[in-house]
């Protein structure tokens, strides 16, 4: 999976003449879902140590949330029906890192889905049993940091091994 990187090392990248807007736009949507990740598990700390309403909790953990959830969705969808084929076509040689790459996906979606089993329920129990919020919050905070080492390691992984095979054959500039 590193074969190219070598040759393009992550602090060359947005120095390269073939590092195009597109490739910093992906990026970008890379760095976007590291934050939402990181705003979803220290909102939930400063929950749970009573430095934030509950309300507010509530309203940033269903928008903050649900943005993650929909986004991540849409994006390793895209990246596995269009983009990642059209990487295989331009070097077969990288292939094996791609299919682990899409099966990470399929392990995201596991881990997004206890993630939003556990906040809906939390925002549930505003209504219909407040006194089990906090312990629910928890929940909330173990799956979120999930999501965030989930990403950490996958994303930085995916980058590594994308960005170079983009930047040696001149795709998406």
């Amino acid at each position: 999976m590193t074969a190219l990187l070598r040759y393009y090392p992550r602090d060359s990248w947005p120095d390269h003449p073939n590092f195009a807007a597109s490739i910093a736009n992906w990026m970008g949507a890379h760095a976007t879902f590291r934050a939402l990740g990181e705003m979803i598990v220290e909102d939930t700390e400063r929950f749970l140590d009573k430095e934030m309403e509950q309300d507010l909790y509530l309203h940033r953990i269903g928008r903050h949330g649900n943005a993650l959830v929909h986004s991540l969705h849409g994006h390793h969808t895209w990246e596995d029906r269009k983009f990642f084929p059209e990487l295989e076509a331009a070097d077969r040689r990288f292939a094996s890192g791609l299919e682990m790459l899409e099966g990470d996906h399929v392990g995201l979606d596991g881990v997004l889905d206890s993630f939003t089993r556990a906040g809906n329920r939390m925002i549930q129990l505003e209504v219909l049993d407040p006194s089990q919020l906090r312990d629910e919050a928890g929940e909330v905070l173990k799956k979120g940091g999930t999501i965030r080492r989930f990403l950490d390691r996958h994303l930085t992984d995916e980058e590594d091994l994308v960005v170079p095979i983009l930047l040696h054959h001149r795709l998406r500039g």
